[in-house]
């Protein structure tokens, strides 16, 4: 039966995992640092990024930042191959992290992006990347 030789031998740490920086490794592991994005924060970004991560919503967001003036539900349906309710759906989304405003003219709804929030978003992720 063949010996491992020290040098494929590895060190486990209390979980018995393997230790990423073995004793007598000649590079220097240095801890890491701790995040400086508070819980709160990232909670709020990461609702941010979820609401973004679906192509409709994105281009429900680029056609409301082509036009200047709120665009009615109605219109917005026109562009996309899905029916009214599932263009709601997104535009709720959109609206709950706040990139998209409500405006009730009648019995229509008409959406807007919200240029302050869209303005924060750049700011959010240099923050998470620290930058």
């Amino acid at each position: 039966m063949a010996r491992k030789s020290k040098a494929t031998k590895r060190m486990r740490n209390s979980a018995g995992e393997a230790a990423c920086c073995p004793r007598g490794a000649k590079a220097v592991c240095l801890p890491a640092r701790a995040p400086k994005l508070e819980l709160g924060r990232a909670a709020e970004y990461a609702r941010w990024f979820k609401a973004l991560a679906d192509p409709t919503r994105i281009r429900i967001l680029n056609l409301l930042a082509a036009n200047r003036e709120p665009v009615c539900v109605c219109d917005i349906v026109r562009h996309f191959p899905v029916g009214q309710p599932t263009i709601s759906h997104h535009l709720k989304i959109l609206r709950a992290t706040r990139f998209v405003l409500p405006e009730r003219r009648g019995t229509f709804m008409y959406y807007r992006v919200n240029r302050k929030c869209l303005g924060e978003f750049p700011h959010a992720a240099r923050r998470i990347m620290d930058v």
